[in-house]
């Protein structure tokens, strides 16, 4: 086991390095703590030393773009309601819902913790613990928190995770840190206060705990157990563990600058610039303060002031903070919601402004798979030894399914295409009737509605002559009688798409022209809808008489 200093020199090592330091950039950017409110104006004074200038505005205003592409990378990769982990066999009901069991809504919440600190500060970590009812269970853990330590690295040659984590005690009052040392059997736990020395925690019941602890029934001792490795995971953003702040912090900061510089000039313009003749006095800042807080100067009797303003830079300003925002979106590889468009916003022109995100989601998504693959095998394992299974991973199937706006007036015109042209599919199936004989043509109607063939084969009368039927829809259109889709509907019971009211409502025709004899007209509708005989013949009825 790890002694107490050998502890303390990981934990040091660990918040001194470079890679924690630039991972708490990237929290403090996402907490929209830039450097700006480090931000000081200095001028060079009459002895040409650097003063800071504490006169001039200095606002300090933190524009959290980072925080936006972040969310929105998270909830955009995660944004499908279906289940993330599926089996490949939907009729395999029972390891679906032990995977459930494992993998629900409160996993994908975890989930969602892990993904965004990952894009945050380059690498995420969750770990395992068994629940209350005997299944393990993975949830969030702060990566500023987590210590890898090789074997390489301690005298024992084994591999250790250290985990820390700040806690309050005393009703609030005071502060600690809480320290466990987690190996492939077991934990240790340690508290430290507030800088003091690090020592084991008198407060924890077993002291090393195994990874698993139960009792068995009526009986008081307790028994132990273990996962046999270090229940930790991590998520890695890439191969460097670089936060997705690498690439934009440069632009964000100068954001930061042009915006807050604006500020500061709309705030020292509004008093102008002070032409002071005569000033009586020999102290410069003296006379600044005079003017900003007593609002007066005094001057010889032949002095003079003069307020004179300049122009602040606006559209230079302007410029540079538009080209930085379309840089910060375009490097961050994010969604501008806020990009003007010329007003043609087709589901072409979305899709194409969502490129970007779904590239960088799609490398995420390939590092997230391999993280979700170790989880899921821990889990395959107790379903196996549960259901007395040989379930694998090859039996599990991983699958994001994005969600994406669009444009509702592109969505229903993809669907009247679609119903038109299912319409002219059945109008060239029936025309071509003459050269086919009856079962072919009914085999292609069943294939253009989704129809089972040998269901509906039994149903249909063996005299059904669909040469007639095509001849007849052929000549249709002639007649003057109008018949309203919503009666059609009603009639048959169910909402009809397009191709499928038009057809009916021409067969309808046909049949009351006396173009269609009464047994055609009732099978053609049965084959093309899917209903009855007996509500095919109830549909013939719409606009007119009763059927006979």
């Amino acid at each position: 086991m790890l002694t107490v200093q050998e502890i303390q020199k990981f934990i040091d090592n660990d918040n001194t390095s470079d890679k924690k330091r630039k991972a708490k950039i990237g929290h403090h950017y996402y907490e929209a703590e830039h450097d700006i409110r480090n931000y000081k104006i200095y001028y060079v004074d009459a002895k040409g030393a650097l003063v800071e200038d504490k006169n001039r505005s200095n606002i300090k205003i933190s524009h959290p773009f980072f925080s936006e592409i972040v969310d929105q990378t998270v909830q955009y990769l995660l944004s499908g309601k279906d289940s993330i982990i599926t089996v490949k066999n939907p009729d395999d009901t029972a390891l679906q819902e032990a995977l459930d069991a494992y993998f629900g809504d409160d996993f994908r919440a975890e989930l969602i913790s892990v993904a965004a600190d990952c894009c945050i500060g380059g690498f995420a970590y969750m770990y395992c613990f068994k629940g209350s009812d005997f299944k393990t269970r993975f949830t969030y853990a702060d990566a500023l928190g987590v210590v890898e330590v090789r074997e390489t690295d301690t005298d024992d040659n084994t591999a250790y995770v250290i985990y820390y984590y700040t806690d309050f005690i005393d009703k609030g009052k005071s502060k600690i840190i809480r320290i466990q040392v987690w190996d492939e059997k077991e934990t240790w736990y340690y508290v430290q206060p507030k800088d003091g020395k690090i020592e084991l925690d008198k407060d924890a019941k077993i002291n090393p705990r195994p990874h698993i602890v139960y009792s068995k029934d009526d009986e008081d001792d307790k028994f132990g157990g273990a996962f046999g490795f270090i229940p930790f995971f991590r998520l890695d953003n890439n191969r460097k563990q670089t936060s997705h702040l690498k690439p934009i912090k440069a632009l964000i900061d100068d954001y930061d600058i042009m915006s807050c510089g604006l500020s500061n000039n709309l705030q020292d313009i509004t008093e102008g610039l002070y032409v002071v003749k005569g000033f009586q006095g020999d102290d410069m800042e003296e006379l600044i303060r005079n003017i900003k807080v007593k609002k007066h100067v005094g001057i010889d009797p032949d002095g003079d002031v003069d307020i004179r303003t300049i122009n602040i830079p606006y559209e230079a300003r302007k410029i540079k903070l538009e080209l930085d925002e379309k840089n910060i979106y375009r490097f961050g590889m994010a969604f501008n919601a806020a990009q003007v468009g010329d007003g043609n916003i087709t589901n072409i022109v979305i899709k194409s402004r969502y490129a970007l995100l779904d590239l960088k989601c799609d490398k995420l998504e390939i590092r997230l798979k391999q993280f979700l693959k170790k989880l899921i095998a821990v889990a395959l394992a107790e379903i196996n030894e549960t259901l007395h299974s040989s379930y694998a991973m090859k039996d599990i199937s991983i699958e994001f399914k994005r969600q994406i706006m669009t444009n509702a007036i592109d969505n229903e015109q993809i669907e009247k295409f679609k119903a038109e042209t299912q319409q002219i599919k059945l109008n060239s199936i029936l025309n071509s009737a003459a050269k086919l004989d009856d079962e072919t043509v009914l085999q292609s109607i069943c294939d253009l509605f989704d129809l089972d063939y040998d269901e509906i084969k039994g149903k249909v009368p063996k005299a059904t002559d669909f040469n007639l039927a095509s001849e007849a829809l052929a000549v249709g259109g002639k007649e003057e009688a109008v018949i309203d889709k919503s009666e059609v509907e009603d009639a048959v019971g169910k909402s009809l798409n397009g191709a499928q009211t038009s057809s009916l409502i021409n067969i309808i025709l046909q049949y009351k022209s006396g173009s269609l004899s009464l047994e055609q007209a009732i099978n053609v509708i049965a084959i093309s809808v899917g209903i009855s005989r007996a509500k095919a013949k109830e549909l013939l009825a719409v606009g007119g008489d009763a059927v006979e």
